[in-house]
């Protein structure tokens, strides 16, 4: 494994030539909701969000009254938590090991779900307060707390799990301290609900990425791609 010395050298290296995107890690690229690419839209809402990544898990809502906003100048999708709005895909996004999601967003209200899937219960990334992360699958649990601020702000989350089930959040670019283990199976298949339509999202989304594999090089990359949407 690249050491923290040398993975800076070579994101700095990288820099100076062509810039790292998303689509540069190959098949362990998952699922990318790319910022102001991919949209379909139903006058200014949005009926789908593309898989930028080309493995077809396309968000798409045909519910007009369930389509999020969109602001072309921001790429942000605007979710209304008290219309219940959402994408799904027709297919399942399944981490059974590690995984890395990075996510651009700005929650207005705690108690949401960020991403989730609608069909299978207990499978949820969730804004449970200004403060903890909820990450749960396979029925089990954990919080990661903050280390200060809130998570009711404008900013870039990264969530890692390597391969000893060490789960790390990492906010607008900083690792907090707090760690915790979950092994499972992640089912991924809704942006802004939880099984079934519960907890919906309140607050902009404007990019996510979900890859199958973790390192500190992938975590800087993604960290310095989110910072600058």
């Amino acid at each position: 494994m690249l050491s923290l010395k040398q993975s800076l050298s070579l994101n700095s290296i990288r820099s100076l030539g062509s810039a790292w995107q998303p689509s540069d890690e190959g098949a362990r690229l998952i699922a990318w909701y790319k910022n102001k690419e991919g949209i379909i839209l139903n006058g200014s809402d949005v009926s789908k969000w593309a898989d930028s990544s080309g493995n077809e898990h396309d968000m798409v809502q045909a519910t007009a009254s369930e389509q999020p906003a969109y602001n072309a100048s921001t790429g942000a999708l605007t979710f209304d938590s008290s219309a219940t709005q959402n994408l799904q895909s027709t297919s399942d996004i399944e981490l059974s090991g590690e995984f890395t999601v990075g996510i651009r967003l700005f929650p207005t209200l705690n108690n949401v779900v960020v991403i989730a899937d609608n069909n299978q219960p207990n499978e949820f990334f969730k804004i449970m307060n200004s403060t903890d992360l909820r990450f749960k699958t396979d029925n089990n649990e954990v919080d990661l707390s903050i280390d200060s601020g809130s998570l009711t702000s404008d900013m870039y989350l990264v969530i890692t799990r390597n391969a000893s089930n060490l789960i790390t959040l990492h906010k607008n670019g900083v690792a907090q301290a707090d760690t915790e283990i979950l092994a499972g199976t992640a089912e991924i298949n809704a942006i802004g609900v939880r099984r079934t339509d519960n907890n919906p999202y309140n607050g902009t989304i404007s990019e996510i990425q979900i890859f199958n594999r973790t390192s500190i090089q992938l975590t800087l990359d993604v960290n310095n791609y989110l910072s600058s949407i």
